[in-house]
Formats: structure tokens, sequence, C-alpha cells
């Protein structure tokens, strides 16, 4: 091991990445009438898109299956070694069905492809051989045939299941503008994570984490003080006689007050507040909360409900909930 060239390791590197990078640019000439073909079938299926392979295809499978759930394409994986020992019966009248391989060959594929050809279901191939059983009866045939594979012995699926994975990406994005699925419908398929958070969580989702500091705007500087700090906010809105939100006063506006006063006894909320404070709805997205935060460099925000004050939202709340 002490005897490896100090060149060897990086070269081999930049060779794999070189190799990848080639690799999917030899899928250019794939995007045509049979790409066009698949995805209007897809688009068009009243049913599931049922995806097999073999190997390593199958793991690439599996993948383009997660993708297409995810982004509105409802998918399920079938291992082609289990298709044709019972499988099959996952089939639905109405499914699409894909099947991936590098050779188009192998023995489990040259079972697969009629049995699915003879329950009527349309057939479409990825294939890295174009020359094979699969490829000469699918229904549509999409070519992901690779120069070589970045293993020196030019035998590891390696360029081959990354020119399959860019396929299977580049089907799926297409149908997510065919379909037009939207940052809405995204996050309706990732409730739990960070980025359906951006999506679906609303203002008035987090101001009922605490409570809602406000104090009148002719209380004393003594009752904004306790309400700041009792709320533990950071800030309170003040409220005229009707109730309505005319400012806001901050943590950072009462320090100002210590160092612009000697006596503030006989000052109250509005002597200190800053009117006109931002507002938003419950109803708005938290995403957009912290847009305005970041736009006026604040951390509180007014929340208001059928135009009347809710609650304060805090910057604290988006990071506790990673929308930041």
């Amino acid at each position: 091991m002490n005897n490896i060239p100090p060149n060897l390791i990086t070269t081999s590197a930049l060779k794999t990445i070189q190799l990848q990078a080639d690799s999917i640019l030899e899928l250019l000439p794939s995007v045509g009438q049979n790409l066009v073909t698949a995805v209007e079938l897809i688009a068009a299926c009243k049913g599931r898109v049922v995806i097999s392979g073999i190997g390593k295809s199958a793991i690439v499978a599996q993948k383009i299956v997660a993708t297409m759930n995810s982004t509105g394409t409802p998918a399920l994986f079938m291992h082609a070694a289990d298709a044709i020992h019972g499988d099959l019966g996952m089939i639905q009248e109405e499914d699409i069905v894909i099947v991936i391989s590098k050779s188009g060959d192998s023995p489990e594929i040259k079972v697969l492809t009629p049995l699915v050809k003879n329950f009527g279901n349309k057939l479409i191939g990825i294939v890295g051989n174009m020359q094979s059983y699969l490829a000469a009866h699918a229904d549509v045939v999409i070519n992901t045939t690779v120069s070589q594979e970045a293993c020196p012995n030019n035998l590891a699926p390696t360029t081959s299941t990354t020119a399959q994975m860019v396929m299977g990406d580049v089907l799926a994005i297409c149908l997510i503008e065919v379909k037009n699925f939207t940052t809405v419908d995204f996050a309706r398929f990732h409730p739990g994570g960070t980025l359906g958070k951006r999506m679906y969580l609303k203002c008035g989702d987090l101001i009922k984490l605490h409570e809602k500091p406000f104090v009148g705007d002719d209380d004393d500087i003594k009752k904004v003080i306790v309400e700041i700090s009792k709320k533990r906010l950071g800030a309170t809105a003040i409220l005229n006689k009707k109730g309505e939100p005319i400012g806001i006063v901050t943590d950072g506006d009462v320090r100002r007050m210590f160092e612009k006063y000697d006596d503030f006894s006989a000052l109250n909320a509005t002597d200190i507040m800053t009117p006109n404070a931002k507002k938003i709805d419950t109803n708005k997205l938290a995403v957009e909360a912290l847009q305005i935060m970041k736009t006026y460099n604040i951390s509180q925000l007014v929340v208001m409900e059928n135009n009347k004050y809710a609650g304060m939202l805090h910057l604290h709340d988006l990071i506790k909930e990673g929308i930041i």
C-alpha cells in the first residue's frame, strides 16, 4: 500500500468524474419523440407507473419510484426476479410499466417483457443496448447507452446507472412541468420535512405556541416592560381604545429609552413605540414572514386575523420550526 503512486487516486477520481459527465451528455440525442411519447403516456395514465429492473438497475428503479411519488406521479417498484414469481399481480389494467436494463437481454427481462405485453399494459424500456430483446419489444424505447463504464475493467455498472438515474429524473421533471405540479402540491407530499413546512406552515400556526403580548396606548412604561418580560417575545403590541394595533415596543426600544431619558416616570407606551409596525395575516405562510423580517431587519411581526390583533411572531419561532 505504501508504494501507491501519489497521483494515482486523484487521476482515477478525475477520470471517473469525467466519464460520468460524458455519460450524461451522451443522453442528449435521446431527447426526442420517444421521450415525448413516454411522458405523454405517463401523464395520461389513470393507474400507476410500475418500474422494474434487475441488479443495479433495480436499485435505480427504486430511486425513480421515490422521485415520482414525491412529485405527483403514483409509482411502485417491482423487482424483475420477483415479478416472474408472483409479483406480476401488482400490475393493474391501467398501469404503465417501465423496465430498466443496461443489456436488455438478461433472462429475467426476457421473461418479464412478453408477460407485460400479454397483460395489455404499455411498456416503456429504458435500455442501454438498442439491439436487445427489451429494445425490440417495448412500446417505447429510451436509449441510455454509454460508451464505457467508469470501472477500469468496464464491468461494474457506474456510468450506465448514472445515465439511467438521470433519465428517470428527466421523466419526473418533465411530468412536473406537464402536470403543472406546484410548490403547494409538493408540500402535500412532504408535510414532515423542512421543505414541506416552508410551503404549508402559516403564521397562525406559530402564534398559537405562546401568549399574546399587548398594552394600551396610555399604559405606563412599567406595564410595557412587565408585558415584554412576561410574554417573553421581546416585544409587545400597542393597542388603541378600539383594540387596533398602532405600534410596537421592542426590548430594543426600551434600551434606547434608558439611553435617551434620565426620568421616564411620565412616559407612556406611545412615547417610545415604533408606529405602523410591520404586520402579517394569520393565513400567510411563515416563509413570507421570514422574508419581511429579512427585508426590514426586524425580529418580530404583529400578526392580524380578520383585521384584528391576533398575536406576535418572533424570528425564533421560525428558527425553531426549521424555516431558516
